[in-house]
């Protein structure tokens, strides 16, 4: 039967944000060892690529690092499980619609373990979901569901009311300012991490969420205990910042014509732009408190002020989903569809903000997906023109 493995942490997939965790985890790809490694994504063709390449190429302060894939590099959930290890610590780096492939792991190696005959202390990774959106109640639920389905079909016996407590407390929700670049695909990608950023974690079992900040923070990680918040209010204020930065800015970095002109976090802050960011703070302030992300205390000013500190401290970075387009744009596959990041912001909004009755905010949501849309349908035409 599979073990964990203390101590040990297990990132998936090695994508932007995945390389830099795992650069910080190493303290600047200094100390790399096997206690720091990267899962591959079921189904996923990038994993398998930079396999064959034989390396994964870190770029830091203009130095590109070779790091060997080879000892990187470990099969999904399920293989790890039959080579008999399983890292303690598991960071979901995944966009948000390639979640629920991972909880699906989750549930088929409690399957497996009971079918080598556990009956209830299975090994199970910790797990800190930390892509960007608006997602963990919804996904949380869906965990429930899958479990219960496994349940009802035979695969694992009645969990209620313990052991699902343990296993769904072992799922947390880590919203982070990590920042880190992919140039490239493949295994000819090469990755530029941000500077150490801050993660916060929240949901789950306190002994749980705390130890898993303390050893991830062992390890040189910026990963903190957010106790008084729930999960879904991390998500919103994160929101906030990723709604600026990435639709706003890639609003402002396209023209009616389809003409792409990168800009940086920081140009978001200008005078020109103060109406549009007050009223994003406004509308999703809304959808907040319609859903008790937030409280009667608190007031849309406030995170209003916290959006622009936020991008005013990460002036110099170029949002991701600008980064997306750039290079969609250089190699010419620019589509007219909305980065996943989006689509888990702004859907989410949308749909909490119909239920709670908030037509003038869901009309707000609406033109911007059709505005940013519209844009990212003109670049894309404005591209194949010109091939």
């Amino acid at each position: 039967m599979a073990e964990l493995e203390p101590g040990t942490v297990g990132i998936v997939p090695a994508s932007a944000l995945g390389v830099a965790f795992f650069h910080h985890l190493t303290r600047g790809s200094s100390a790399i060892d096997a206690s720091v490694q990267f899962l591959e994504r079921p189904g996923s063709s990038s994993g398998r690529d930079l396999r064959e390449s034989g390396c994964i190429r870190i770029e830091v302060e203009g130095e590109p690092r070779d790091l060997d894939a080879g000892s990187l590099l470990r099969p999904d959930l399920e293989g790890c499980h039959r080579e008999g290890r399983l890292p303690e610590i598991l960071l979901v780096c995944v966009n948000p619609d390639q979640i629920l492939d991972v909880l699906a792991g989750l549930v088929r190696l409690l399957e497996l373990a009971y079918e080598e005959g556990e009956t209830g202390q299975w090994p199970l990774p910790t797990v800190i979901l930390s892509a960007n959106g608006i997602y963990f109640q919804r996904v949380r639920q869906v965990y429930l569901e899958m479990l219960e389905e496994a349940t009802l079909l035979g695969r694992l016996p009645d969990l209620w009311p313990d052991p699902m407590t343990r296993i769904v407390g072992h799922l947390l929700r880590g919203v982070t300012i990590q920042t880190g670049v992919r140039k490239g695909n493949g295994g000819r990608a090469i990755y530029r991490p941000g500077p150490r950023g801050r993660t916060r974690v929240a949901g789950g079992e306190a002994q749980v969420r705390r130890h898993a900040c303390e050893l991830l923070s062992g390890k040189g990680g910026w990963f903190e205990e957010a106790p008084d918040h729930p999960p879904t209010r991390l998500e919103f204020d994160k929101a906030l910042v990723n709604l600026a930065s990435n639709v706003l800015g890639q609003l402002h970095a396209l023209s009616e014509a389809g003409h792409f002109a990168p800009l940086l976090a920081g140009h978001l802050t200008g005078p020109e732009h103060a109406e549009d960011l007050a009223l994003l703070a406004q509308q999703v302030f809304r959808v907040g408190q319609a859903v008790h992300a937030y409280g009667r205390e608190d007031c849309w000013e406030r995170i209003h002020a916290e959006l622009r500190e936020s991008l005013q401290t990460h002036a110099s970075h170029m949002p991701s989903s600008l980064q997306w387009v750039e290079l969609q744009l250089a190699q010419g596959t620019l589509r007219p569809d909305l980065t996943p990041t989006e689509t888990w912001l702004l859907n989410p909004l949308i749909r909490y903000a119909k239920s709670a009755g908030l037509a003038p905010t869901t009309a707000y949501f609406e033109r911007l997906r059709e505005r940013l849309l519209g844009k990212l349908k003109q670049a894309s035409a404005r591209l194949h023109r010109r091939r």
